[in-house]
């Protein structure tokens, strides 16, 4: 039976899922590990400030885990945990559902 109320892990996942850019940031790194300008070049409407406050987001969901390589020149990187691709894999069925 339907419960009154949206539980709250639900709720703060449709939250974060409604941000604009989120679920392309997801979809981008289903290839696997990007940095912040391969992510930029993927998604070029995207600003620089919000591609970083999307990914710190992102990261405190456990949806992305960011790494830093601190040979010279420092790079950092971000790549999806389990949590991420298995969400991701949900919008890979979305932009399947939205190519037809």
């Amino acid at each position: 039976m339907f419960e009154a109320g949206i539980c709250p892990q639900v709720e703060s996942a449709f939250v974060l899922l409604a941000k604009k850019w989120t679920g392309l940031i997801l979809f981008a790194l289903r290839g696997g590990p990007r940095h912040f300008a391969e992510l930029k070049a993927t998604i070029p409407e995207l600003s620089g400030r919000v591609l970083a406050l999307r990914l710190r987001e992102l990261e405190s969901a456990g949806l992305i885990e960011r790494t830093v390589r601190s040979a010279a020149p420092v790079r950092v990187s971000y790549e999806l945990t389990k949590k991420g691709k298995e969400l991701a894999e949900i919008m890979g069925r979305i932009a399947d559902w939205a190519r037809t």
